[in-house]
């Protein structure tokens, strides 16, 4: 049986066309039951454009079942993503995640079932990943996927009994923040962590994904990502919904193989060479490049 997909989108019709476009080409789009959770608006003007997306939404098919879930209050993107994943994982075993502006590639669903499959019972995997920044394979690798211990938001599964034990007020924080030590680990995935979790406890983020990351970091736990990436996100560039910026340190190349069957590691675990890559797009060095270089030419 596949796992349910869900779908978070707001009001921005067109990413969330190309978006169902692309999962509906999806080689077990026909065998997948689609969740729409649609969040309410927060403005009048708002109210119109997702009048238009609930609209398109009506029309959606392809899929073996789509259901809508329309909130008539906004409840903002943390709040619905907790609040949506928790009710389907109470019927549900497992779930795939999406949001609105991410282009998944024709074998993202092969991916994505197949590893929650393979790690449904190691508690070591906390989560799946179908995005993936660039990675050059070692050269005798025989495995589709590496390990991090951070986990992704931008196309992403996991498990009923993970989600259910995340503790989403991080009652522990106040130590943590006077452990440099521990902030200083949680920060070896990427020189961000701590920062957003800082904001997330101050009130300046809403923020669902930065808990799951800490709540994974507190578990010592790892996330499956593919050497391929299944997504696409389309929220960045000149074109794009989320931000104007024009240099994307993300970006990363679309699998186009059409490769069905993927080959999984068996034994969790950080292997260097990966790491070294993965880290590389969330170092201080970079982060600070591209900030120079979008404010530059904007």
């Amino acid at each position: 049986m596949t796992a349910p997909v869900l779908l978070f989108t707001y009001k921005k019709l067109e990413p969330l066309k190309q978006s169902v476009i692309a999962l509906r080409r999806n080689h077990l789009a026909s065998d997948t039951a689609l969740f729409v959770f649609s969040d309410g608006p927060k403005t009048e003007r708002d109210a119109t454009e997702i009048n238009d997306v609930r609209e398109y939404l009506a029309t959606i098919h392809g899929f073996k079942e789509v259901t809508i879930y329309a909130s008539e209050t906004n409840k903002g993107l943390a709040t619905s993503i907790i609040t949506g994943v928790s009710k389907i994982l109470k019927t549900h075993e497992s779930c795939v995640v999406l949001e609105d502006d991410l282009i998944t590639s024709t074998n993202f669903l092969d991916f994505m079932n197949q590893a929650l499959t393979f790690y449904k019972n190691n508690s070591q995997v906390h989560s799946i990943s179908g995005y993936s920044m660039p990675i050059k394979p070692l050269q005798d690798e025989q495995y589709d996927n590496y390990f991090t211990m951070r986990a992704s938001s931008w196309g992403w599964a996991t498990w009923r009994d993970r989600w259910q034990e995340v503790d989403w007020e991080v009652s522990g924080y106040s130590d943590f923040k006077k452990d440099a030590t521990a902030q200083k680990q949680f920060n070896a995935m990427g020189s961000d962590m701590a920062g957003m979790l800082n904001k997330q406890m101050t009130g300046q983020l809403d923020s669902w994904a930065i808990r799951w990351c800490f709540d994974q970091f507190q578990k010592k736990t790892f996330s499956v990502f593919p050497l391929v990436s299944k997504i696409s996100n389309e929220g960045f560039g000149e074109k794009a919904t989320n931000t104007k910026e024009r240099f994307n340190r993300y970006k990363t190349k679309l699998d186009e193989t059409g490769k069905r069957n993927f080959g999984f590691n068996p034994k969790p675990h950080l292997q260097p060479y990966y790491i070294k890559q993965f880290y590389r797009v969330y170092s201080l060095t970079t982060r600070i490049g591209y900030k120079i270089l979008n404010t530059i030419f904007r």
